[in-house]
């Protein structure tokens, strides 16, 4: 039997823009994507923490250092600049490797930075 765990989470990071004419997605700072263990195309969840919105897209890889959180496409109407988020990505797994896989878990600063 699998089972789908979460493998990675960005926790509460500010988004920086909100780009509405884009085909949709969401930036992130590559920095911050290392050290969750995503990468580019990988589908997240992001969870609004000001408004309690919750969407499905997939990373685009943002410059690295920048702290870039930017909301492309229609994402851009339900969370705005200065909005608090979480993404988190999930991974299919045997239920007995489950029980014992560590996600990454990622705390940036206010920045948007490794602290």
């Amino acid at each position: 039997m699998h089972i789908q765990v979460i493998k990675s989470k960005i926790h509460r990071v500010k988004i920086t823009q909100a780009e509405l004419n884009y085909v949709g997605s969401i930036t992130i700072d590559e920095d911050l994507l290392d050290a969750a263990n995503m990468i580019e195309g990988e589908r997240v969840q992001v969870l609004n923490i000001n408004n309690g919105e919750r969407l499905e897209t997939y990373i685009i890889k943002g410059q690295r250092g920048s702290g870039t959180i930017c909301m492309n496409g229609p994402a851009a109407r339900k969370m705005q600049v200065g909005d608090i988020v979480i993404v988190i990505s999930y991974a299919s797994m045997d239920f007995e490797e489950a029980k014992t896989f560590k996600p990454w878990l990622v705390f940036p600063t206010d920045a948007n930075k490794l602290p």
